[in-house]
This record gives C-alpha cells, structure tokens and sequence, in this order.
C-alpha cells in the first residue's frame, strides 16, 4: 500500500501530455483496463508501475514535484504558516517523534526541514527509497531563534556536532547554550558534509573565523526549520508524500555536485582573500563574544 497521491497526479500527466486512457495506460506500460482498475483502488499500483508512471512524467519535463511546492506556497504560506519540505530515506513512521532522531545533528535531536523542494531532496537523492514531504507548519505560540551565517552559528553546529566537548566548562561554551534554551524551533542555515570541514578547520585552529565565516557564505545552501521541542513538531501537518522518480533525484545530485564543484573554488578565494582577519578559535574562546 502506498500513500502517494498517484491517481491525481496521473490525471494531472496525461491532461498535460494530451492523452486519452489507452494512450496513457501505454506510456506507463500498462494495459487500459488496469488503469482502470487503478482509479478503483490505487493501493493495487505495485511499486515497478510506479516507478515507470513517475519516471515517464519526469522525462517528458513534467516537474510534478515543483509545481506541487508552488502551488502549496501560494495557498498555505503566511504569516502564522510556512510550507516546509522534510526528505526522508524511507517514510516517515507515524507521528513525528523527535526523540527518535539523531542526536549529533546540527542542532541535536529534533526534524529538520528545509525552505525549499530542491535543498531538502538532493540530501536524500542517494537513497534508494528516498521520498519527499510537503508539510505546513504552524508557528503560532512558540519560540523560534534564527540563525545567520556567522560567529554564534558556527560555535552552535560544532557544539552539537560534539566538536568542543573540551570547552564545555568554559563560560563562554555556557553563555552559547544558554540562549538557545527553551527555544521550540531554530531558521538556521543548512549545513553540508562541506560546512563541517569548514567549521572543522576553525575548530583546529587552521583558519580565523571571518574565513571561516566567508567560506561558507559561499557554500551557502539556504535555511532550514529545526523543530527541537514536540510541542513544536505536534504543530506540522503533512500535507503530501511526494515520489522521487530515479530520473528526478539523478538531477538533483548533478545540480549539487556542480555546486559542489563551484563553491570550491570559492572557498579557495575566501581563505586567501581573509586571511590574518578575525580571531582564532583560542582567541575566542579565551576572550568570549
């Protein structure tokens, strides 16, 4: 049994394509009386149908995906909302609990959701059952904290990353983790396999952090919604489990690999453009903000 909205988005294919059912029955590889018995109950679409229905709408550029997020943002977001997108390696199991997830995140346990379709499933993109959820958050009654690419973020990931687990007694690692108590959930930057190197190289002592800082600006990836309280969590509804085709999630990993390969050669520039600026970690933790 599967929970995507497949017969809708059928329906949306073959309008867009211009085809009768015999003719979209062919494109999936299907006969015309199995469509049929599709639209009855979909439950009976086995993950192969699925697979091909998907995949030849994303070859014929039908963005399925993106035009959902769109068409979300246009009818949920406001002031109190924010449509959010949660990639997922397999499937979300039941109520959100963040007691399940991952402690050394970047800001420890909790769900992690990103602003945009794209950032949020090309990091699950090279799992072989990786799906994508659009959910509407609702922000009214907590307390949220932003972040911006800077000092304060810097010391915050590398904490909850376990990266100065030596420093914890010192004042200015408590002030740090003071500010972020009772916080319901945190708009921080994203933060890649790229960024930890960075901030690693700070942490080492290698680099000051206003190179560090510049570095990653240039491996920004945009921000992300980090729900760490379950009042906060109780407070997202899935709105749709979206299906990523083979063919859509081999995009977004040549789309990040390029960025990859782009923000290198920032960084490079950045290192040398800043350096001898800012202070070193020693510095800053001797010193304080």
């Amino acid at each position: 049994m599967n929970d995507f909205q497949v017969l809708n988005d059928i329906e949306i294919v073959q309008d867009l394509l211009e085809l009768n059912a015999e003719e979209m029955a062919g494109e999936i590889g299907v006969s015309r009386v199995t469509l049929s018995n599709w639209k009855k109950d979909a439950g009976r679409i086995g993950q192969s149908y699925l697979s091909a229905f998907y995949s030849m709408a994303f070859k014929s550029k039908i963005r399925l995906n993106k035009i959902k997020e769109q068409l979300y943002k246009e009818d949920y977001s406001s002031v109190s909302h924010a449509i959010l997108f949660h990639g997922a390696k397999t499937q979300l199991d039941g109520k959100i609990d963040i007691s399940r997830s991952r402690k050394n995140s970047d800001f420890g346990q909790g769900f992690y959701c990103g602003e945009s379709l794209e950032q949020s499933a090309m990091f699950v993109s090279n799992f072989p059952e990786s799906s994508l959820y659009i959910v509407d958050f609702n922000k009214e009654g907590l307390k949220s904290k932003s972040f911006s690419v800077d000092r304060e973020w810097m010391l915050t990931i590398a904490y909850y990353r376990g990266r100065l687990k030596e420093y914890d007694t010192l004042q200015v690692i408590s002030e740090l983790i003071s500010k972020n108590r009772d916080v319901d959930y945190f708009i921080a930057p994203i933060a890649d396999n790229r960024m930890f190197e960075i901030i690693d190289s700070f942490i080492e002592g290698e680099i000051t952090d206003i190179q560090c800082q510049h570095c990653l600006s240039a491996t920004n990836l945009g921000n992300q919604y980090v729900f760490v309280s379950q009042k906060a969590a109780d407070q997202i509804s899935v709105l749709e489990h979206c299906y990523l085709a083979k063919e859509e999630k081999e995009y977004y990993l040549t789309s990040r690999q390029e960025s990859v390969e782009m923000n290198r050669d920032k960084v490079k520039v950045a290192r040398k453009q800043y350096r001898g600026q800012g202070k070193y970690i020693e510095e800053i933790l001797n010193e304080g903000f």
